[in-house]
Formats: structure tokens, C-alpha cells, sequence
């Protein structure tokens, strides 16, 4: 019997015009985490996509071994039957079923070739009080927080006597609390059942938490594996090991160059659920931002940042919207998102899969598409002003891709978002409002982000910055302001804004509305 779990031997791996992995090693001992961490495009996803079957053999050249037995999935069904189970960092529930018909979908309870109901329910009741949830297993997914969701893909995965758990970026949408509870879970489950998970993130503090070994992958080759009971296995020795260098300087510096005059003034903005009208999700906020400023905007989920963002950019997002609007000083309506962009408001959203981008298309289409007027002449598109245009933007933003023809959806992360960036950017903006604009990106990406962010900032282009990062908005704003279940709390400069002082500001308002409950 080997001592390996999983063992997987000079995996490599071709898409058209890239390699993305060459004679990859990856070795998993029964009962531990392990951590695989790495840049946009290194490859983790395509290595956990060939063990779980997704990619079926004879795709891949190289071998792996589960439990000893040499592994050709030719699907995920393969996969799941030896008890190799992957949660995808976009969740795959249906929201409009229950939490017992998804837990069991495609693995129905059957007795006579017919769903055994009350088995179904009564085995979602045990496997949800596993990963500690009390909830009715009749609730539908879309009535269930997103921190739930992850737990019921757990929980889910369970169900199906699962031996190694894969987890891709499982805590990019949670808050830290959620986050927090997840990977106490992991390892509460390593201790009392064995189980054997492998997680790949971003959030480098949560992989040094909670791994046993960490394998770094970087440019579709393995570089190292770090045992945590005998190496350094802090954030900076992971970067050195992705990036290849030190990154001790993880913001760029930028000299403040915010103007006097107000690019941006939005006063009293009241907006509703545009479901559910009588509740208000934002409530009388106003806030501005000046030229060449980066305004952070920051709050726990919940907070209606996101809602505030939306429903100012063309009301894409809330009903009963109320409130003004100034641009430069002058009132306008940007009440449509055409309207929006005219005005010059660009809204970079924090779904680029969903969103953003449009992804069976190509890099070339994907950047134009916000300001098509500017390629085209007598509402004909002109081909070369289209491609000279896309070009430029590739090579303006380092969009890491063979040419401007490549389909964004086979670009890592990183590249889509930039793709992302430069679709607005191409639009020629006064206003960005960038919505979680480093979200599922790696350490190097990002710094290449922020750089981009403080270009435009030094051109004069007023930045209105939304993350769920708090030193993500202390290294890069000018000033923060804090957001809290609707409302506005406190706005700081940024010699004032710390961790603390603005941590203590949200549990004191938790605290608060607790105690008038």
C-alpha cells in the first residue's frame, strides 16, 4: 500500500496556443490538508479539473494513483465514485430547489426506481447537522446565505462518502466570520473523521492556517512543496515561492494627487429591494469623490455597497431610488446605464464571469464592447480601428494572452478581470466605480491592479473603491468611508483609518442595535 493518498506524476496539460502545465508532481497523504497556491494561470484549477475528471484522460499526459489504484476518469461521475469530490468557487446549486433535492441531486435516494422522499430529507438533516447548519432541509438555496451555501456544498459532498475534498477558492465570497468557520471545519473534520481535503486560495493567511503542506505551482510547474511542521510557511516565503521574488511592498506607492474640485457628489441616496420594496437596502447616504482621489468604500456583507454602486450606475440595481446626483458640480440623471456611460460613469462589477465579460467571446470583442461608438463610423464597425484599439489595450494592461483573438473564458483570473478593467477603461471614463476589482486574484495580478488603479487616479479620474479587503482599502484610499447594513458610519482620511478604528465602529453599531433588540 503506498503511503500517498493521491499521487499525481508529470500531469502536463495543453489548450490551444498555451501549455498550462508541464510534468506536474502532486503527492496527498490520507487525513491532511494541503494547500495549492500559485498565480492567475499557474495551473491549480486545470490540475484539480484532471483528478476530478473534468478533463478526461487521454486529454493530459502523466498518471496519478488514488489509493494506490492508477486513476482514467473520462468524467466527474468516475471521480465521485472513488470518492473524490470537488466544490468549484462558483457554487453549483440550483436556487430554486430545496436543500435536500440538491444535496441528492444526481445521487437520489431510490427505492423501487422511485425518490424515496422522507430518506431524502431525514439524510439532509444529518448531513447538514455535520457541518453544524440547523436548518429545514425543505428551505430553498436561494433563501440560504452565501457562507450556508458553501457549508451545504460541503455537507453535500458528504453525502456522497467522500474520501478527498476539493475546495477552489471555497472563502472568496464569504465574510471572515464565515471564512473563519469553514476552515475550523476542515480541520475539525481531518481530526475526527480523516478526512483528506485539498484547498486552493488566494488568501494565503487562510492557507497557512489551516494546511498541513503546501505545494506552490508557478507557471504550470510545481516549484516547491512546504511541510508546516518543519518550513516557513509565511505569507511572504509563499509569495517568494509563486512570484519567483520578494514582494515586501504589496501596494505600489502613488503620490497623492486628489484635486479640490468634486468629480462626483451623491446626497440622501435612498434605494429599496427591487423584490421586496418596503425594504430599504440603502439609506439617505452621501458621500463624494474628488479628482484624481480613491475613495475606499468598506463594510461587512450586507452593507449595500454594492447596492449603492449599482443603483447609481444607470439604476441597474433597486426600486423607489431617491436622491441627487452631481457631476463636476452640475445635477444629472445617469437613470439608464447607456445614459450612465454617457455621462462618464463606468461600473467595474465584482461578477465578471456573470456580469462583466462576456466570456465564449474573444479579448478583441470583450474590450470594445462598452464604447462601441469609438470603433465604428456611421454605426458600422470598422475592423481595424477595433483591433488596433483591443491591441493597445493588451498591451497597455499586460493582458498575458497569445493575441486579442484568444476567448476570454480560457484567460486565467487575473486576465479576465484586466480584460475587465480595460473594457472600461476603453470607454474613456471620468467616474470609476470598482467593485471588489482584485476578487479571486493572486498576490502578482493584483500589485499589477493596483498600479493600473493609481495610473488612472494621477490622470484625474475619480475612483470610488469597494472591497471586502480591509488593507486592501488602507493601502490604496485616500479616504474610507464604512458602510453598515444600509447606512453610512464614519469617514476617515487616511492617516486615520486603521483595522481598529474602523472594526470598532461596526461592532459598536452591532452592538447597539443587539442591545435595542
Amino acid at each position: 500500500m503506498s503511503e500517498w493518498l493521491l499521487e499525481m506524476k508529470a500531469i502536463t496539460k495543453e489548450f490551444p496556443g498555451v501549455k498550462a502545465l508541464t510534468d506536474v508532481d502532486l503527492r496527498v497523504r490520507e487525513g491532511e490538508v494541503h494547500g495549492v497556491v500559485g498565480e492567475n494561470g499557474a495551473g491549480k484549477s486545470t490540475l484539480m479539473n484532471i483528478l476530478s475528471g473534468i478533463y478526461p484522460h487521454g486529454s493530459y499526459s502523466g498518471r496519478f494513483y488514488f489509493n494506490g489504484e492508477e486513476c482514467r476518469f473520462r468524467s466527474i461521475r468516475d471521480s465521485e465514485e472513488k470518492g473524490i469530490v470537488i466544490i468549484h468557487q462558483e457554487l453549483a446549486l440550483v436556487p430554486y430547489l430545496s436543500i435536500a433535492e440538491n444535496m441528492f441531486l444526481g445521487n437520489e435516494r431510490r427505492k423501487h426506481g422511485v425518490i424515496n422522499w422522507d430518506e431524502t430529507y431525514e439524510k439532509a438533516r444529518e448531513h447538514l447537522r455535520l457541518v453544524g447548519l440547523a436548518e429545514n432541509p425543505h428551505t430553498l438555496i436561494k433563501d440560504v446565505s452565501l457562507g450556508k451555501q458553501q457549508l451545504i456544498e460541503i455537507a453535500k459532498a458528504l453525502s456522497k462518502n467522500v474520501r478527498l475534498l476539493i475546495l477552489d477558492e471555497p472563502t472568496s465570497s464569504l465574510n471572515e466570520r464565515d471564512a473563519q468557520n469553514l476552515l475550523d471545519l476542515l480541520i475539525e473534520f481531518k481530526r475526527t473523521r480523516g478526512l483528506t481535503s485539498i484547498i486552493i486560495s488566494h488568501k494565503l493567511n487562510e492557507i497557512a492556517y489551516v494546511a498541513d503542506k503546501i505545494t506552490i505551482i508557478r507557471d504550470g510547474a510545481t516549484i516547491e512543496t512546504l511541510d508546516k511542521s518543519t518550513d516557513d510557511v509565511s505569507e511572504n516565503r509563499i509569495i517568494r515561492g509563486m512570484v519567483g521574488r520578494d514582494m515586501s511592498q504589496r501596494y505600489p506607492a502613488r503620490e497623492r494627487c486628489a484635486k479640490e474640485t468634486l468629480a462626483l457628489e451623491i446626497s440622501r441616496w435612498s434605494v429599496h429591494h427591487p423584490l421586496y420594496t418596503e425594504r430599504k437596502v440603502v439609506d439617505d447616504v452621501s458621500i463624494n469623490v474628488r479628482h484624481g482621489e480613491i475613495v475606499g468604500m468598506y463594510g461587512l456583507i450586507g452593507a449595500g455597497r454594492s447596492e449603492l454602486a449599482m443603483s447609481v450606475f444607470g439604476r441597474a440595481y433597486g426600486a423607489h431610488i431617491s436622491g441627487s446626483v452631481k457631476k463636476n458640480g452640475a445635477a444629472i440623471s445617469p437613470d439608464t446605464i447607456p445614459n450612465a456611460i454617457k455621462q462618464g460613469f463606468a461600473y467595474i462589477t465584482e461578477d465578471r464571469k456573470g456580469d462583466g465579460l462576456v466570456l465564449s467571446n474573444s479579448i478583441l470583442r470583450n474590450l470594445t464592447l462598452a464604447r462601441m461608438d469609438r470603433v465604428s463610423e456611421k454605426g458600422v464597425i470598422d475592423p481595424d480601428k477595433e483591433r488596433g484599439g483591443a491591441y493597445e489595450y493588451k498591451e497597455r494592461l499586460g493582458i498575458k494572452a497569445p493575441n486579442v483573438d484568444q476567448l476570454v473564458g480560457n484567460l486565467s483570473g487575473g486576465n479576465q478581470q484586466k480584460v475587465l478593467l480595460g473594457k472600461w477603461i476603453f470607454a474613456q471614463p471620468d467616474i470609476l466605480i470598482l467593485d471588489e476589482p482584485t476578487r479571486g486574484v493572486d498576490v502578482g495580478a493584483k500589485y499589477e491592479i493596483y498600479k493600473i488603479i493609481n495610473e488612472l487616479a494621477e490622470q484625474g479620474k475619480a475612483i470610488l473603491l469597494i472591497s471586502s479587503e480591509l488593507p486592501e482599502i488602507l493601502g490604496m484610499c485616500d479616504r474610507v468611508y464604512v458602510m453598515h447594513e444600509g447606512r453610512l458610519l464614519a469617514e476617515y482620511p487616511a492617516d486615520e483609518a486603521t483595522q481598529e478604528s474602523i472594526m470598532r465602529v461596526i461592532l459598536q453599531t452591532n452592538r447597539g442595535e443587539g442591545e435595542a433588540s
